[in-house]
């Protein structure tokens, strides 16, 4: 998916949804342009709102629209109650996502490319699709060739400040990773609103 200039989107959608965006420079950056006195905002009808929202969320895990569309259709078709959490585990249990969660790679531009590139094995099978779903249990590990590899070289530096998430256990030493259960996320860790994305597709 071809973004453009960072900075300049995540200001369009008036939220952190790149890594590089995730700064203070940038929050400082966007409170100023909320506070300039000539800058005129139109109302923006709830419409336009959960546009917004599904083009955030699009923007974030960096999927095109037909990809992206095929996730909610899929989670609505099973006409549950918590399609909200099935679409945000969806999302997250997608193989680069797992391999930016654990802190491998910087971005989740930078994880789609290592898996693409198959530096990594899963149950002891090199993988390479990026859209590939994580289940409880998988093993996820850096190829004994790949550990070689420039990409991997400040590893043991990088692994040591990476928070992981409560659903993905990960062994610094060994550098392997397991997915202990669902993914859980709070609406305060994701710069979208899940449910009015849910409304977009429903309508």
């Amino acid at each position: 998916m071809k973004t453009g200039p960072r900075y300049k989107i995540a200001r369009r959608l008036g939220a952190a949804v790149f890594e590089k965006t995730q700064s203070q420079k940038f929050a400082l950056r966007s409170q100023s342009d909320k506070a300039a006195p000539n800058k005129k905002r139109k109302a923006t009808s709830e419409y336009g709102t959960q546009l917004l929202e599904k083009q955030k969320a699009k923007v974030t895990y960096g999927l095109g629209e037909r990809h992206f569309k095929n996730y909610v259709n899929k989670v609505l078709s099973k006409k549950s109650a918590t399609a909200v959490d099935d679409l945000i585990q969806v999302l997250e249990k997608r193989f680069d996502n797992v391999i930016f969660r654990l802190g491998f790679a910087k971005s989740r531009q930078a994880s789609r490319q290592m898996v693409n590139h198959g530096h990594f094995d899963i149950n002891g099978k090199r993988e390479t699709i990026p859209s590939l779903q994580v289940k409880v249990g998988d093993v996820i590990t850096i190829r004994e060739r790949s550990k070689t590899k420039p990409i991997f070289k400040d590893i043991d530096e990088k692994l040591k400040d990476v928070k992981v998430p409560s659903w993905l256990a990960l062994d610094v030493a060994k550098k392997t990773a397991k997915v202990q259960g669902a993914p859980k996320i709070t609406p305060a860790e994701i710069a979208f609103d899940i449910q009015a994305i849910i409304q977009f597709y429903n309508r």
